[in-house]
């Protein structure tokens, strides 16, 4: 049965190769199956980041604008393209805890000037650029402060951070491994993670190419405990095939 299914995933991704979109009706003719068998097959490329979906059908990957394929051209730095493709996470209205990382600023200076959320965070860096946003409720959870770092970390933030649930957290990171999860290299600062972890409802995790596959001392969670990596590489791109199959949204 599973190898009828490849058989099916196959037969849409070479279909997108030769033209620029495909539909349910189309596909379920072609391939005499149902519109939701289909549909589902469509939903699970998508979420593997293999095509993208579109109202009726699919179009190929490389059409999405979020994939940033030419990058090299268009987007010098890699924080730059996975600050880009972080935004369509954040809505108005939001809680939003954002972590360490150089990766944060690059987010927070892509928001629109009248975004409204509550920002809860453990960074520095970051309470100067979003301090002129109006409309951005900014609240530091303060502790030991980390110079090299440049954040808040121990016992009194992770206090602070469990006084809230956020909708959405942002964490930025170091390793990222299928087998062995999400990892730093400081203790404290896994700490803060775990913690902001805990307090969200859907946790996204930041990490450029060369993140991919390290292992650092400190264990932050499991791969699936995750919802969505976000990285610098195309959603096709090879290098990810190892977090297809995870029930993960790639990004």
């Amino acid at each position: 049965m599973h190898h009828v299914k490849e058989k099916r995933f196959e037969f849409i991704l070479d279909s997108l190769k030769k033209k620029r979109g495909v539909t349910f009706e189309d596909l379920a003719a072609r391939l005499n199956v149902s519109d939701d068998t289909i549909r589902r097959d469509i939903e699970y490329l998508h979420k593997n980041g293999l095509l993208s979906k579109v109202r009726g059908g699919a179009i190929p990957r490389a059409t999405n604008p979020l994939t940033f394929r030419d990058r090299q051209s268009y987007l010098k730095k890699e924080k730059d393209v996975i600050a880009l493709k972080t935004q369509q996470l954040i809505h108005h209205g939001m809680t939003v805890f954002m972590d360490g990382g150089t990766t944060m600023r690059a987010i927070a200076e892509y928001f629109p000037a009248d975004i409204r959320l509550r920002v809860v965070t453990n960074n520095y860096a970051l309470i100067g650029v979003l301090a002129p946003y109006q409309h951005v409720e900014l609240i530091v959870a303060g502790g030991n402060y980390e110079r090299r770092l440049q954040s808040f970390s121990g016992h009194a933030t992770c206090t602070a951070i469990a006084d809230f649930t956020a909708d959405l957290y942002l964490m930025g990171t170091c390793g990222v491994h299928q087998r062995f999860g999400v990892s730093g290299d400081a203790q404290l600062d896994a700490e803060v993670k775990r913690a902001m972890k805990k307090a969200a409802r859907t946790t996204a995790v930041l990490a450029n190419h060369e993140n991919l596959r390290r292992v650092d001392a400190f264990k932050v969670c499991d791969i699936t405990d995750i919802d969505i990596p976000v990285t610098d590489l195309s959603t096709d791109h090879e290098d990810l095939d190892e977090f297809r199959n995870l029930d993960i949204q790639l990004l």
